[in-house]
């Protein structure tokens, strides 16, 4: 059996980590080399970067940050935000990163999954999706770090994102995110059996047991959580001693 990865997300805006509530009213979490290499200290499985900005101000990822993590911290980690094309990829990966995650990019221009899995494979690409659940019932996907509605839903997207060559699904509730009630475990689960390739829980992470319920019931690949590590809520070695315990195969 596979081990359960926990992945602390760092949002970067400004060359700062910030953190928000359903992707708004940021505020400060601090330095992102500092705390990607404290958490790498600590046991995180692995680090997710994302530019939260660069989509929407149509900017190219911070090259500078992602070359400074890669110095700092001995973990896998992958970055996003303002990836729109291959040499984007290239960058980013030459600068350090493992892997890569788009979003927006991915939306708007589909075989962009194709052209990252052919060029660099499948294992590099991460499609990320923010999603919020509507009053119809439905999971909409988002644009442009929340901002933009489109027609897509995420269950018909996440399995068109397989098919193209993703390598992982990072799947954000939007509804969820910053709220610290639990993940989306249904969507979760129903992404899990749906799919063939690792679903990456995120937005809803409040205590422990909802990064147990995450594997549990969402039956996710990883769990992915940030204020609760960047405020020190919840120490990531209390919390994989509690997965271990809870009988959820971690490496400790």
């Amino acid at each position: 059996m596979l081990a359960k990865r926990i992945i602390p997300c760092l949002d970067v805006k400004d060359g700062k980590t910030v953190k928000g509530v359903n992707f708004v009213n940021f505020r400060d979490a601090g330095d992102p080399v500092e705390l990607g290499k404290m958490y790498s200290d600590q046991g995180a499985d692995e680090l997710v970067y994302l530019d939260i900005t660069a989509s929407h101000e149509g900017r190219k990822t911070f090259t500078d940050i992602v070359k400074n993590v890669a110095a700092e911290v001995s973990i896998p980690f992958t970055v996003g935000g303002g990836i729109n094309e291959l040499k984007d990829v290239d960058r980013l990966l030459n600068a350090g990163a493992d892997k890569v995650s788009i979003n927006s990019s991915a939306l708007r221009n589909p075989d962009l999954i194709g052209e990252i899995a052919k060029n660099f494979g499948t294992q590099v690409c991460v499609v990320a999706i923010d999603a919020n659940f509507e009053a119809d019932g439905s999971w909409r996907c988002y644009l442009n770090g929340g901002r933009v509605p489109t027609d897509r839903e995420l269950f018909t997207w996440a399995k068109e994102a397989e098919s193209r060559g993703a390598g992982e699904i990072l799947f954000t509730s939007m509804t969820h995110d910053g709220v610290k009630e639990g993940y989306a475990n249904d969507a979760l689960r129903r992404l899990a059996e749906e799919l063939h390739i690792p679903i990456i829980a995120s937005g809803g992470a409040g205590k422990r047991e909802h990064f147990r319920d995450a594997f549990e019931l969402g039956k996710a690949d990883a769990a992915l959580a940030a204020s609760v590590f960047h405020f020190g809520e919840i120490p990531m070695h209390e919390l994989k001693e509690y997965l271990r315990q809870s009988g959820i195969v971690v490496r400790l």
